[in-house]
């Protein structure tokens, strides 16, 4: 299925220059999305994952589905001050910024295999940060699944040695 059918691009936003990919309107379309959450439950069974992993918030909009079909957990990256418990913390670069995102303590057992799923690799900097917190629990990183890369951006070089699948690229 061709995914960028369903994706609107928004001029400007949320800064001047910024063409952003909006995906709520793939999420409207329920064959769409159905069939992006698929291929990524493929990917998923193929790494022999775990548990997934999803930074906020997005990550959890694509994640927790991969995780119901798999019958396995979701663990979500969150932005400091957002999680009741114990967590570990690691400061990211954004597109737009700097920011912290945390993870449960106890959210990630030592050798799991993790699948860490977000709707868009630009940059890296929050699936970066999002590895260190799974390594610094002992989990180990089976792949890293996305709707969007936008390939201008780099970021797949930060996650060089890691399996990538991301549904498209711009």
């Amino acid at each position: 299925m061709d995914y960028k059918e369903y994706i609107t691009i928004v001029e400007d936003w949320p800064k001047e220059g910024i063409k952003f990919k909006d995906i709520t309107t793939l999420m409207d379309n329920g064959t769409a999305f159905k069939s992006a959450v698929d291929e990524i439950v493929e990917y998923a069974k193929k790494q022999d994952v775990d548990i997934v992993v999803g930074p906020e918030a997005r990550g959890f909009i694509v994640g927790c589905p991969v995780a119901y079909a798999l019958e396995i957990g979701f663990a979500p990256v969150r932005k400091e001050g957002k999680l009741p418990r114990d967590v570990i913390k690691v400061d990211y670069g954004l597109e737009y910024g700097e920011n912290v995102l945390t993870l449960h303590k106890d959210a990630i057992k030592p050798g799991q295999r993790v699948l860490i799923i977000d709707d868009l690799l630009a940059t890296g900097g929050t699936v970066e940060a999002s590895i260190d917190l799974v390594e610094q629990l002992g989990g180990e990183v089976a792949g890293c699944a996305f709707l969007i890369e936008l390939t201008y951006l780099n970021g797949r070089e930060k996650l060089e040695g890691y399996d990538i699948l991301t549904l498209m690229q711009y």
